[in-house]
């Protein structure tokens, strides 16, 4: 049986015609402008940005080379297609998720360590954390041993081996009643 031309097959041919010549004036129009900018720069280097660059490689890419080389771009289709590589490269290469290190202690954290630290010589690493903790600072027993050592405090057991009975008197007679008033003053 042949294949029969029905009134709609021709109406949507004829559309699509004019769809497509409309299409083709609006490329030739933006070429020319392309063309007329170009001429005024002259030898002039044009200078994107990197949001201009992405858009124009995004965009080239899902017209492809063929039809770029057909078109008058600003920069050479080659180019736009480097772009778009380095852009794909760029996004699974895990460089965005790469910091510096470790974010910093806030230092009225190691203020309040080593004021803890210097105030009852007895503490151990895991008391000063505890007392932080008290106070609203959640932090390792590790990080109170680095402060330490980075301000130059050695461990309990070896700032005072025997502790005077002043000392021993005064941590456990006051006890953390004055360690949280003497710590709400200086905050």
């Amino acid at each position: 049986m042949p294949f029969l031309l029905q009134p709609w097959h021709i109406l949507l041919a004829a559309l699509s015609g004019m769809v497509n010549q409309r299409q083709q004036q609006i490329i030739e129009f933006q070429n020319a402008q392309i063309e007329a900018l170009l001429k005024k720069l002259g030898h002039k280097r044009l200078l994107l940005d990197d949001d201009q660059r992405r858009l124009l490689a995004v965009k080239g890419q899902a017209i492809g080379r063929k039809v770029l080389f057909e078109l008058t771009t600003i920069v050479t289709p080659d180019t736009i297609l480097r772009w778009h590589r380095e852009l794909v490269a760029k996004k699974f290469d895990s460089s965005n998720k790469r910091q510096p290190g470790r974010p910093r202690i806030r230092q009225e954290i190691v203020d309040a360590i080593v004021r803890f630290a210097t105030e009852n010589p007895t503490w151990g690493y895991d008391r000063i954390q505890g007392a932080l903790r008290n106070v609203g600072y959640h932090i390792a027993d590790s990080t109170v041993a680095n402060v330490l050592k980075a301000h130059g405090i050695e461990p309990a057991p070896d700032r005072q081996r025997t502790p005077a009975w002043s000392t021993f008197l005064k941590a456990h007679w006051l006890g953390g009643n004055q360690l949280s008033s003497n710590f709400s003053e200086a905050g």
